[in-house]
């Protein structure tokens, strides 16, 4: 049986793994795995970069239901609406450690920048 090493790390949402981060990441570093998660604490802690939905903007959005609903509105009849705002968080220490150059246009894309 071939073992074909892993090219990159993605990091899925759960609750165990947002409390072994530190670890996860750890190990990635010392594989030299890019990773990649949900959530920005990730990145914050070596990871290479984190992309989701805006949990402000979900937020936002959701007091606007909850205006319609306590003014009469039929949940059943509101509309299901997608995230349109999304946050993009990227770890240039950890890209450097990796000898990964990020481009400029895609560094402008970025809501945070870790240098």
């Amino acid at each position: 049986m071939t073992r074909e090493r892993a090219d990159a790390l993605l990091v899925l949402p759960s609750t165990l793994f947002f409390n072994a981060r530190k670890r996860i990441i750890d190990l990635a570093t010392e594989h030299r795995l890019p990773s990649m998660s949900p959530t920005r604490e990730f990145a914050t802690v070596g990871g290479l970069a984190a992309y989701r939905a805006s949990i402000t903007d979900l937020h936002r959005r959701s007091a606007g239901y909850v205006d319609r609903i306590l003014k009469g509105a039929n949940p059943a009849d509101l509309p299901v609406e997608q995230p349109t705002k999304f946050e993009l968080v990227v770890n240039l220490k950890t890209a450097k450690a990796l000898g990964f150059k990020i481009s400029e246009p895609f560094l402008l894309l970025a809501d945070e920048v870790i240098e």
